[in-house]
């Protein structure tokens, strides 16, 4: 079918990791073993807020929705890439890489801003306790929440139609693991200036912004503890900021790297390299560094696995 004097693509060829073609099953068993970790972890965490009211609070609040959040974003790109390791066939057609870049785009961008959402939550807990039920209430979480995704949908949708209206010429493939934007804008035949700022402005709105307000929150919380809280404190939620600030840094750092580099190395090896971290590595680590180890998290699932025990001794 031609359009003009460009052939329509109807599917494309996601490299992938083909160039190691002799350790395609290890990387299988790795990454399937990443996949069901996080799966089960963010799970595990959305059932803890649903069967615990003593979680039912803002922050825990988040925390579910973040976990929600986590699931369907790793559910985007990671079967696909299984599936592709033990394939011969590692294509994906025309629309299915539209669908997948849209749901990716979408969730991502809304995984950006709750963060910055989670980090503000902290920031009101600690710098404004007294003000923290009014600031937090209930329908100002559903808000923010709401604002998260309706963020991503639109970045998904607007992102996605604009680069797949591009005509593609040069290749069908796709030297990633998924349908990402720099990979598909270096396959277009038109030029792709206008693509190319678009891509710049909505990175400097959905990752530069959001991670410049989670850095302001947590600066404002390790100076609020400075001034006003013990020894002990202090080195408890240095531990606790710290490891936040070290998954927001490896998620945001790693995935402006990829949207803010410039056009001649779009394309290249090292892409799908350092996708690897925000898509694959930082979910795995999320629930063990923002949930699973606070002690109210611990204390609800004991006293939940003590209620089953007690149930099945009784059946």
């Amino acid at each position: 079918m031609e359009i003009g004097n460009y052939t329509r693509i109807h599917e494309f060829i996601l490299v992938g990791f083909s160039s190691l073609a002799h350790l395609q099953f290890f990387l299988f068993m790795i990454f399937l073993c990443i996949f069901m970790t996080s799966l089960l972890a963010h799970m595990f965490i959305i059932l803890l807020y649903r069967f615990s009211p003593n979680l039912h609070t803002p922050m825990y609040f988040f925390l579910a929705n973040f976990s929600f959040l986590e699931i369907c974003y790793i559910s985007t790109i990671t079967p696909k890439m299984l599936t592709n390791l033990l394939s011969q066939q590692k294509t994906i057609t025309f629309y299915g890489c539209a669908v997948q870049m849209n749901c990716y785009l979408l969730l991502g961008s809304a995984e950006c801003y709750m963060l910055a959402a989670m980090a503000y939550d902290r920031y009101n807990a600690i710098c404004h306790p007294l003000l923290y039920n009014t600031n937090m209430r209930k329908i100002v979480c559903i808000i923010l929440v709401i604002d998260c995704w309706l963020i991503g949908t639109i970045v998904g949708i607007l992102q996605s139609n604009l680069i797949f209206s591009l005509p593609f010429c040069r290749s069908n493939r796709i030297n990633n693991f998924y349908c990402d934007i720099p990979p598909l804008l270096s396959l277009a035949c038109n030029n792709t200036q206008f693509n190319e700022i678009i891509m710049l402005i909505i990175t400097f709105i959905i990752i530069v912004i959001p991670f410049i307000l989670t850095v302001f929150s947590y600066a404002n919380i390790i100076w609020t503890i400075l001034k006003h809280h013990s020894a002990g404190t202090r080195k408890k939620a240095f531990s606790t900021c710290s490891s936040h600030l070290i998954v927001v840094s490896m998620f945001y750092g790693s995935s402006s790297i990829m949207y803010l580099r410039p056009k001649s190395s779009y394309g290249m090896d090292e892409e799908k390299y350092l996708s690897l971290i925000y898509t694959i590595f930082a979910p795995l680590a999320n629930p063990f560094i923002y949930s699973l180890r606070n002690n109210d998290v611990i204390n609800a699932a004991r006293k939940i696995l003590s209620e089953a025990k007690i149930a099945c001794h009784h059946i």
